[in-house]
């Protein structure tokens, strides 16, 4: 287990967003990883949202809970009091820490907050448009210091009906030359695997005023070339 994360001698004006909380000191995406991180020199913390089959909200990266928990329940086909039931695995395995228990949004936001850290909440779900509106909701009062992001372009859009100013990332797996073209038009930012960056890639979206977020870089050899080409934000699981 990992005692802190690796620090970066120096990342110029690039800004470090901590995936999923201090993902390599606590159970990603609860409170006590939001908390560590909180504690560091992040500039945001990132987690994933998703809607129960109550239509609540909770914060969990997969499809269903195995991977960090004892039981395996489908996110959005469990009901909300049944998630945040479950007792999750501390960094050793073992499921023998009370207070590690999934996180909802509000608790990420006010943790967020408390620590003056950016949210960077992750649109998973297929949201509908009275679902966005609550999610908005949340965040009321510090979307100032909120950058949604999604796969879902649907979601981002619903986002831009309510918020029309609102920052947002577009996340995407790879590459295609048409992106910073497509982003320009829409007024917004790309956030991206880190392997489908190139220096020329940076600066075409930069010519366009399209800042630059990637995803998930750990090696601090790759975060340096990443930073010498200009990327604005590094999203990290080890990186500070």
């Amino acid at each position: 287990m990992r005692s802190e994360p690796i620090r970066l001698p120096e990342h110029g004006n690039t800004k470090i967003i901590a995936h999923r909380g201090a993902s390599c000191l606590e159970c990603e995406n609860t409170a006590a990883a939001f908390i560590a991180a909180g504690n560091r020199s992040y500039w945001g913390m990132e987690t994933d949202i998703f809607r129960t089959i109550d239509r609540q909200f909770m914060c969990h990266h997969d499809e269903s809970t195995g991977r960090i928990c004892e039981q395996d329940l489908p996110i959005e086909k469990s009901t909300f009091d049944a998630l945040r039931s479950l007792r999750l695995k501390d960094m050793d395995g073992k499921s023998d820490r009370a207070e590690l228990c999934l996180c909802t949004p509000w608790e990420y936001r006010k943790i967020c907050e408390r620590y003056g850290k950016v949210c960077v909440p992750e649109l998973v779900s297929k949201f509908i448009p009275d679902e966005i509106e609550r999610l908005i909701g949340l965040f009321d009062g510090y979307l100032e210091n909120t950058v949604f992001i999604a796969f879902d372009m649907a979601n981002l859009n619903l986002v831009r009906r309510f918020l029309p100013e609102q920052t947002v990332e577009y996340l995407s797996s790879w590459w295609t030359d048409d992106l910073p073209a497509m982003l320009e038009e829409r007024k917004m930012d790309l956030d991206i695997e880190w392997g489908s960056l190139t220096e020329d890639r940076v600066k075409a979206c930069h010519e366009r005023g399209i800042r630059v977020n990637c995803w998930t870089v750990d090696d601090p050899a790759k975060a340096e070339e990443l930073i010498s080409w200009g990327v604005d934000y590094i999203t990290s699981n080890a990186l500070e």
